[in-house]
């Protein structure tokens, strides 16, 4: 079911052309990092948040985001044992929707891959670890590939919740298996290209990053035990750090957050106390070594965003409560740790604010990103849907995407 607010007229549009538009065909958005170069955004939001356009509900049990490309809204839910991926316009108008196949039934049903779109393609893992590629048209099957299987895959607690890569001719994913931990794909065919063989560790959870340095296309990821970083062309392993020196909950193989990779350097992550660490690459990216840790900030998986030589993002102080915090990329320096109502949660960034999504009652905050403090200019809170608050929010041409269970809401951010 459907309810739209008034269509914006073309006259409206029009007016609003100051605002630069961007898709969000992903996960965490184009470039993978929780942000969105969109301008002419909303500074701050009227008293019970932004406009509400058009929201929707039937999805089905989902913990996935929704991703934005060429006019059109993607997004997946359980309903019974199978995962659908839905299609709706940018007014809220269901264009199809499609079962893809058998989804995670045990432990927090539901989905957990936000469809990876590049032009007629989606690309979807689900959490029995089988890849899925689906026309955009219509949402019928290109060709499935269960990696899981071919690669003796060791399911973690949770299912496999990555987000599929897209790297040149290929896609990326991690089984997670005896036979390989990681795994690329012909984005065409479903053909395997390459697996890295010299991995062996379970997923855990995370979606791989990539980066261009020194003539090496390299790719991090996070596994169970360690932090890995390999040639993205041949699946070649080039370094590999251990996390046992440094994360103490190492019953807690938990580690969905994207890692960071900046200027030669990469920051990777977790809850549960762990907190996360900085790599020094080399020239080349063919090495990395340690060169700092931190225990302040830990989101437990809601990423971290990086701004102007900071980083920002949530606490792990249980699995139901955190706070706020702000690091300095160069060391490490904790700037702030503050409290907003017990909650931790996700972020994303557009148009100089961040926003900040708590998964404890669904507060959504506009905050200022300044390493002086948690600085909150306007917030409002999620009533629709039941469940935890665990999707990300998405940005595109002046619209805000917020999920909640079987819920889909789109909100109006757009200056006028």
């Amino acid at each position: 079911m459907v309810r739209t607010a008034k269509a914006l007229t073309m006259l409206t549009v029009l007016l609003c052309g100051v605002c630069a538009a961007e898709d969000w065909p992903q996960f965490r958005g184009i470039r993978r990092d929780g942000k969105s170069t969109e301008t002419g955004l909303l500074k701050q939001w009227p008293a019970g948040g932004p406009k509400l356009l058009w929201e929707t509900h039937g999805l089905g049990d989902g913990y996935t985001s929704a991703a934005i490309s060429q006019g059109s809204v993607y997004i997946t839910g359980l309903i019974g044992k199978e995962g659908v991926v839905r299609a709706f316009d940018l007014d809220g108008k269901l264009k199809w929707q499609r079962a893809y196949g058998p989804e995670w039934l045990r432990s927090y049903r539901a989905t957990r891959s936000t469809p990876t779109v590049e032009g007629d393609r989606m690309y979807i893992l689900s959490g029995m670890g089988v890849v899925y590629c689906l026309s955009t048209l219509d949402g019928r099957q290109t060709w499935s590939r269960d990696l899981f299987s071919e690669y003796d895959g060791q399911y973690p607690t949770w299912g496999m919740s990555e987000q599929i890569l897209i790297e040149g001719d290929t896609v990326i994913c991690t089984p997670g298996g005896r036979r390989a931990s990681i795994a690329a794909l012909n984005k065409m065919t479903g053909e395997v290209v390459w697996a890295c063989d010299a991995l062996t560790e379970t997923s855990a959870y995370c979606s791989p990053q990539v980066v261009e340095i020194g003539g090496t296309r390299l790719m991090v990821t996070m596994l169970r035990d360690s932090v890995a970083g390999l040639d993205v062309r041949t699946g070649r392993l080039l370094w590999r750090d251990s996390l046992d020196e440094y994360y103490t909950s190492r019953n807690r193989p938990i580690h969905p957050n994207i890692p960071i990779i900046h200027e030669g350097r990469v920051f990777t992550t977790a809850g549960y106390d762990n907190g996360g660490a900085m790599l020094q690459l080399s020239a080349d990216g063919s090495k990395a070594r340690r060169i700092w840790t931190t225990k302040t900030l830990d989101p437990h998986h809601g990423h971290v965003v990086l701004l102007n030589g900071y980083l920002y993002g949530s606490t792990w102080q249980s699995n139901t409560r955190g706070g706020w915090a702000c690091i300095r990329w160069s060391d490490g320096k904790v700037m702030y740790e503050s409290d907003w109502n017990g909650n931790k949660g996700s972020v994303v960034y557009a148009d100089g604010m961040l926003y900040c999504y708590g998964e404890k009652d669904g507060d959504l905050a506009l905050v200022r990103p300044t390493p002086e403090r948690f600085d909150i200019v306007s917030s409002f809170r999620i009533t629709r849907g039941e469940g935890m608050y665990w999707a990300h929010p998405s940005i595109s041409d002046g619209r805000l995407y917020v999920r909640h269970g079987d819920w889909l809401m789109v909100y109006d951010i757009a200056a006028k």
